[in-house]
């Protein structure tokens, strides 16, 4: 059999390194060993198992096993499914309006989209999507779970969703969710002024257009006479490396490190740095994050830290800082692999560690935000970005029941700072 001449070719291999460097011997007869066992319990099972069993799928099980035990970003494909993920040849496609993640193996809602299916079924941060058309998402490639979600526009989908109660002692609720899919027109930037002079921006995720769209809204806001401005990243995803270096570089000057990448190899070591000048370098800046702000939005929110130039404020963020390479295999499967992870400029790793319970953003000042309030303040969102707007919440055109207004405490924050310094400024003026 040819994983067996393959086996034997191995062994071959490892005794004649072995014999001229004897130092390294023991390591490889334990590697022989350890592939001895993969191959004896595929004999096993080929041999005894009650079905006869394909070979490939066994192998492809082995290594998907392997894989699953690194992190929830790398991942083994099948041939079909590294297709799917290449192709790119949908034209307009609906969804549910939904920024999802991998977390714990699951399908995560990050946030929904204000006015879309996902938004009006309720759907929160924190959500587990844990079936789609009753087929369960565990350890589903999020790239091929993206692909169920979207479909013709009118078309309808079931998601099952596992939430966490109120009482953490509690089981989790589940439910399912009929959704129909709609076309979803995204937006990146949201943006707005607050008393007169602090401008408000909120970046959704880093993706597309987001710095032409960033760029836009903070020289309109500077047209309407702001002097300070709050970033908003709280439930922004992540997105693209360059989105977030590009826009910290608006901020910061003289060079300063934003971020760089290291692996165990020294050509995973990347830096990315401001350039000498900076068109923002003085403007007073605080950045809003959650639990739910993850890779880009973190790298934008350690850059501006560890290089002091904006306060952060809000809870320790989500900690998605690794960097992943598609290999192609020469089956034309592949393997999604994390070989480098994002660092702060002054080295803290981003990247979570639940053993040693590090990673992430840990904001200058820490606000907490009950998790319904946190759900009331999504809902009334569009009253904040478009004040006076009336939204149908149902879908059937009339107007949402006026409810009363919950207070944005991490936002209010970030506004008395600014106020704050604003009033030490002028002090020292008058003083002087």
């Amino acid at each position: 059999m040819k994983h067996l001449r393959k086996l034997a070719l191995i062994s071959l291999v490892s005794a004649l390194i072995g014999l001229a460097f004897p130092y390294v011997n023991f390591a490889i007869d334990q590697t022989y060993q350890q592939l001895k066992v993969i191959v004896d319990v595929m004999e096993l099972i080929r041999e005894n198992y009650v079905d006869e069993v394909e070979s490939r799928k066994l192998i492809y099980g082995a290594a998907a096993g392997m894989v699953r035990e690194l992190d929830d970003f790398s991942q083994f494909m099948e041939p079909d499914v590294y297709t799917r993920v290449k192709s790119d040849t949908e034209g307009e496609f609906g969804g549910i309006g939904i920024r999802v993640d991998q977390r714990e193996g699951w399908l995560t809602v990050v946030t929904p989209l204000p006015n879309t299916p996902a938004w009006r079924a309720e759907l929160y941060p924190g959500d587990k999507i844990i079936k789609i058309e009753g087929e369960s998402t565990k350890d589903l490639i999020i790239d091929e779970a993206i692909k169920k979600l979207r479909g013709t526009p009118g078309t309808k989908v079931t998601i099952t969703i596992s939430r966490e109660p109120e009482d953490k002692s509690a089981e989790w609720i589940t439910r399912d969710v009929p959704l129909v899919r709609e076309i979803i027109k995204t937006e990146n930037v949201k943006s707005r002024v607050i008393d007169g002079k602090i401008g408000y921006i909120k970046a959704i995720e880093f993706t597309g257009h987001v710095v032409e769209d960033f760029t836009k809204a903070l020289e309109d806001l500077k047209k309407q006479g702001i002097e300070s401005l709050i970033i908003d990243l709280r439930y922004n995803p992540g997105g693209l490396l360059s989105g977030s270096v590009d826009i910290s570089k608006l901020f910061l000057d003289d060079n300063k490190m934003i971020v760089y990448t290291k692996g165990r190899r020294a050509e995973n070591y990347q830096e990315f740095r401001a350039s000498s000048r900076a068109p923002y370098s003085d403007l007073p800046l605080v950045i809003l994050v959650n639990r739910y702000s993850a890779s880009a939005s973190e790298i934008v929110s350690g850059a501006m830290q560890d290089n002091k130039r904006a306060v952060v404020i809000g809870e320790r963020t989500y900690g998605k800082a690794s960097v992943q390479s598609m290999i192609p295999l020469s089956d034309k499967s592949a393997l999604r692999l994390t070989i480098a992870k994002y660092y702060t400029p002054s080295g803290r790793s981003i990247h979570r560690d639940e053993k040693k319970n590090s990673g992430g953003i840990t904001p200058d000042i820490e606000v907490k935000v009950p998790v319904e309030t946190e759900k009331k303040l999504l809902q009334q969102a569009e009253e904040f970005y478009y004040p006076g707007k009336s939204e149908s919440k149902d879908g059937k055109g009339g107007d949402k029941k006026k409810e009363p207004q919950v207070r944005d405490e991490v936002l209010e924050r970030g506004v008395e700072i600014l106020k704050a310094r604003d009033v030490l400024v002028n002090l020292k003026v008058q003083k002087q």
